[in-house]
């Protein structure tokens, strides 16, 4: 990975972070979708994951909409979820989320790093930083529950080597 600057960094790693997420979601098994963790149904915590990263990581002063898939009291992982979310609803979100964050870090500079967006009290490399350790909370959460499930931990990407993982649903050798 080339480190010409700060902002090569935050794109280059946040993108491996994604295509862990997307891959991780992809290695829940269909029968443990729905079951219960912690109370809440375990597609309730990849939104939850979702639905922070969709908001925060860029600016969430700026006329946040909640995506059509929300309804009341999703993003609460207190209260149970009232009508399931489906796989492929779920991987809709995170394609849209991919792709939202794709383009803003395209347009991100070093010198736009510490500037706060508007009507935002957080720098855009606050935002960033505090999703990259939200996120991975929850990766942390999801991979267990993965692994108390199958026996078997979902494939990650290191810092080094080639980014080139082939598919999703990758379980590590």
């Amino acid at each position: 990975m080339k480190q010409e600057s700060l902002s090569t960094v935050i794109r280059e790693l946040t993108w491996r972070a994604l295509w862990e997420v997307r891959n991780v979601v992809a290695c829940i098994p269909d029968d443990r979708w729905e079951s219960l963790r912690c109370g809440v149904p375990l597609y309730q915590h990849v939104y939850h994951m979702l639905h922070s990263l969709d908001r925060w990581m860029i600016n969430p002063s700026a006329g946040y909409k909640e995506p059509p898939i929300h309804h009341p009291n999703l993003n609460n992982l207190d209260i149970p979820a009232s009508k399931p979310l489906s796989r492929a609803e779920i991987q809709a979100y995170l394609s849209g989320i991919c792709a939202k964050i794709a383009a803003y870090l395209d347009t991100l500079t070093d010198d736009m790093l510490l500037e706060y967006p508007p009507n935002c009290p957080y720098t855009r490399f606050t935002l960033i930083l505090a999703q990259h350790r939200h996120l991975h909370t929850h990766m942390g959460m999801l991979m267990g529950f993965i692994v108390d499930d199958t026996g078997r931990w979902p494939h990650v990407v290191g810092l080094e080597g080639a980014f080139e993982p082939q598919g999703l649903g990758l379980f590590e050798s």
